[in-house]
């Protein structure tokens, strides 16, 4: 079965309360088995446009991936990211080699 992947790049335009948004989804990360591959960390970009702030969160199926998101847990850590942040988020399917 394979991989779920979050990718998201972000916009922070508060600090200290995006601190917040990172503790309140700590849970439901572990819950579903996330594991960040992607956490910040300088980024060059070398084609097109993006935010400056990328992120890369491994889950064990593509199914937990779409659960944690939808997870209630989950929506209301993103209700901390929404008011200080502005970001893009795509779950992708991880590619099994045949």
């Amino acid at each position: 079965m394979p991989k779920g992947y979050w990718i998201g790049h972000v916009t922070i335009d508060d600090a200290e309360t995006y601190k917040l948004y990172q503790a309140a989804n700590a849970a439901p990360f572990k819950d579903y088995g996330a594991k960040f591959l992607v956490r910040g960390g300088p980024q060059e970009v070398r084609e097109g446009e993006m935010r400056p702030r990328s992120v890369v969160l491994e889950f064990p199926t593509i199914e937990a991936a779409y659960a944690c998101y939808d997870s209630d847990a989950y929506q209301s850590a993103k209700a901390i990211r929404a008011a200080v942040s502005a970001g893009d988020l795509a779950i992708v399917q991880g590619y099994d080699a045949p």
